[in-house]
């Protein structure tokens, strides 16, 4: 009887074979994995992934374009024939087997993983990865990392460079986590794999491998800048000329708008951005377009933005309706407290996907008529919220009445 062919049992609809590669090389790749490396027709990667497979490609190498194409344009022209993609550790841990699979059916892909850099880490610092943070900074502000910074935290972050760690050190040292360990693993599963701690403090390391991972052991001062979990961050976190919605309101109003993984939300007149912000930290998939037609205001939210790690936090500067023209289609809309514009308020609606939900504020009795007014038009849901603050009176205390808030909120059918 003739042995098997081992192509043979290939599916002919698996056209792309991804392998994931260490710094190891050859010497970490299963038997799989080189067989599909070798007869390839093409192959392509980084530089440095082909250097290391160059005793095993027959087939024709082709590094990543630069600037790198995420359409996968030279990848998918060759849809039928036999082409490996390579790819750092786990391809699908912000790798290019996630972007290749917005691209490529899963039945067209043979996906052969190695060990991730952050499994990696996590298993040179002992630290079980269910129980830590990880993020990607890869190509990103560092501020993303500022939510996760909380007393005893461990993260483990993905960096762009050799310079990050440093710029990641000095971010903790203002933000009062000076006291962190900070450990940088370099090259990790290669001949040149190293390990070195700093405080963030006192971060003087020199010379990082570009191919990185760091590991943060958080620890706060009292004064540090703590993003707490909850919604209705305090006041003080914003930076703001008075025009913020206040933390209680601004609670209330995000319990209203419902936040749900992936969507977008419009804060027309955005103030200080701290609706559009506190939507963007209930989750990472979470998007906002603040649109404010006070330049300076619109200024200060890409600051509280970026301040509160959310920088991705889009600011259209323009006044509404003009400012919805080309706007992506939201899936829930905050209207702040004073304006009273029956126009705006229309098209803001007719703007809001069906089943998206508004949620409207109103400070003064013209905003409170036009709201009342829909309520009755439309239906919905109509709350009064009203306040007091203790503050001081002569010698004595009494409650001091903030203005009272009405707010509508509606979902569109």
């Amino acid at each position: 009887m003739p042995a098997k062919n081992p192509r043979a049992a290939k599916p002919a609809s698996k056209w792309l074979t991804i392998v994931g590669i260490g710094e190891d090389g050859v010497a970490g790749l299963g038997d799989e994995a080189k067989q599909r490396i070798a007869e390839a027709q093409v192959v392509f990667g980084g530089k440095r992934h082909l250097a290391l497979v160059a005793s095993l490609a027959r087939g024709e190498t082709r590094p990543w374009p630069t600037p790198f194409d995420a359409e996968m344009r030279d990848v998918l022209a060759l849809a039928g024939k036999d082409v490996c993609v390579l790819a750092s550790g786990d391809p699908f841990l912000h790798g290019v087997g996630a972007t290749l699979a917005r691209k490529v059916k899963p039945e067209h892909m043979r996906v052969l993983p190695a060990p991730s850099s952050l499994s990696l880490a996590a298993s040179r610092l002992g630290w079980a990865l269910q129980d830590i943070e990880t993020i990607s900074l890869h190509g990103h502000s560092i501020d993303l990392i500022r939510p996760l910074l909380h007393p005893g935290a461990r993260i483990l972050a993905l960096t762009s460079d050799g310079d990050a760690p440093a710029s990641i050190a000095e971010l903790l040292a203002e933000l009062g986590f000076g006291p962190s360990r900070l450990t940088v693993l370099e090259a990790l599963g290669g001949p040149d794999e190293t390990r070195r701690s700093a405080r963030a403090d006192a971060f003087d390391l020199k010379n990082i491998n570009p191919l990185n991972v760091l590991a943060l052991d958080i620890e706060s001062t009292p004064d540090a800048r703590i993003l707490p979990l909850t919604v209705g961050l305090a006041d003080h976190l914003f930076e703001h000329d008075g025009q913020i919605t206040k933390r209680e309101i601004r609670a209330i109003t995000l319990s209203a708008l419902a936040p749900r993984r992936g969507e977008l939300l419009w804060d027309i007149g955005a103030g200080s951005g701290s609706i559009g912000i506190e939507w963007m930290l209930a989750d990472t998939s979470m998007r906002a377009i603040a649109i404010e037609p006070n330049s300076e205001r619109a200024a200060r939210i890409a600051r509280n933005a970026a301040h509160c790690g959310v920088p991705g936090l889009v600011v259209v500067e323009g006044a509404a309706p003009k400012a919805f023209a080309k706007l992506q289609t939201p899936d829930a809309i905050f209207i702040g407290g004073g304006g009273s514009d029956t126009g705006m308020l229309d098209k803001a609606i007719n703007a809001l996907r069906p089943g998206g939900r508004l949620v409207a504020n109103a400070v003064t009795l013209e905003m409170e008529t036009l709201l009342l007014d829909q309520n009755n038009r439309r239906g919905g849901d109509l709350i009064r919220i009203a306040l007091s603050r203790a503050a001081p009176v002569g010698s004595m205390q009494a409650w001091r009445p903030a203005m009272p808030v009405l707010q509508w909120s509606w979902v569109k059918p």
